[in-house]
């Protein structure tokens, strides 16, 4: 993705690196360790993604488009959803059979909520903000991706003030615990 895309267009590509994740996970063997290596970078992936759209995507959706509060809060709805199935699916090895049912789940919560951001939120924001507006919050979707943190965290807040005092330590924090859990396999 070229630098400089706009919030559409970083949104959409986060969009299909996601669809991109399930697939591979679906091609592994039921049992095949690697389902768990693509289910915690489908976690990483989607909670990153999940704290730039509440951060940035969905305040600028509740200011400048018509009815924005309803569907932002329609989203936000969905994200919590989400991220309690990424919560349980955390816990799960892949030889439990509640491990491909909650994949399964979270893929059909996730289609649906692309699908209607694609085809009803994004075409709003476009008809509602100049380009410019779009390209700076997508620089700060870029921005914010790379401070967030990648395990669900259902407690935490989903919306400002609270949600952007809290992520980024929380998200410094996993990205240790990331780094350390690669160097020690």
């Amino acid at each position: 993705m070229e630098p400089g895309s706009d919030v559409i267009t970083e949104l959409a590509a986060d969009h299909r690196e996601l669809e991109d994740l399930f697939s591979q996970i679906e091609l592994q063997p039921v049992d095949h360790p690697r389902r768990r290596e693509l289910a915690d970078r489908l976690t990483a992936e989607l909670v990153r993604h999940t704290v730039a759209e509440e951060r940035h995507l969905y305040p600028a959706v509740r200011k400048h488009v018509p009815n924005g509060a309803a569907m932002a809060d329609k989203e936000l709805a969905d994200h919590a959803r989400a991220e309690r199935m990424l919560k349980d699916l955390e816990d799960l090895s892949v030889d439990d059979p509640r491990f491909n049912d909650t994949i399964a789940k979270l893929k059909l919560e996730v289609a649906s909520h692309t699908r209607e951001e694609e085809h009803e939120l994004f075409p709003k924001l476009a008809a509602a903000l100049p380009p410019e507006t779009l390209d700076e919050l997508g620089r700060l979707v870029r921005r914010t991706r790379q401070i967030a943190p990648t395990r669900p965290h259902p407690s935490l807040p989903n919306t400002p003030p609270a949600h952007r005092l809290l992520v980024p330590g929380a998200g410094l924090v996993e990205r240790v615990r990331d780094l350390l859990r690669t160097t020690t396999r």
